[in-house]
């Protein structure tokens, strides 16, 4: 399956799964492709972007629970900066 999954988490979730003590990363406005090499989970703190795939365009903003599968190509275009927490699992 190569498609991405977007959910809420409910505040006790994001606890349960030690989210706030992830890694967090930051990226300006930009354009850019990628690859994924392994699964990877994030969580939108600020920002929001659309994820353009071959199976159509995801747009993803703040409390967005996210996952990218492995082996996806897609294209990031970032509207406004984003951080978010990510884990690969």
């Amino acid at each position: 399956m190569n498609k991405i999954l977007i959910k809420k988490l409910s505040e006790e979730e994001i606890k349960n799964q030690g989210i706030e003590s992830w890694p967090i990363w930051e990226k300006e406005v930009s354009r850019f492709p990628w690859t994924y090499c392994g699964k990877e989970e994030c969580l939108i703190i600020e920002g929001d972007f659309m994820v353009e795939t071959e199976d159509g365009n995801y747009f993803i903003k703040p409390g967005d629970f996210v996952t990218f599968p492995d082996g996806l190509s897609c294209v990031w275009d970032i509207k406004n900066p984003v951080r978010k927490y990510y884990n690969f699992p």
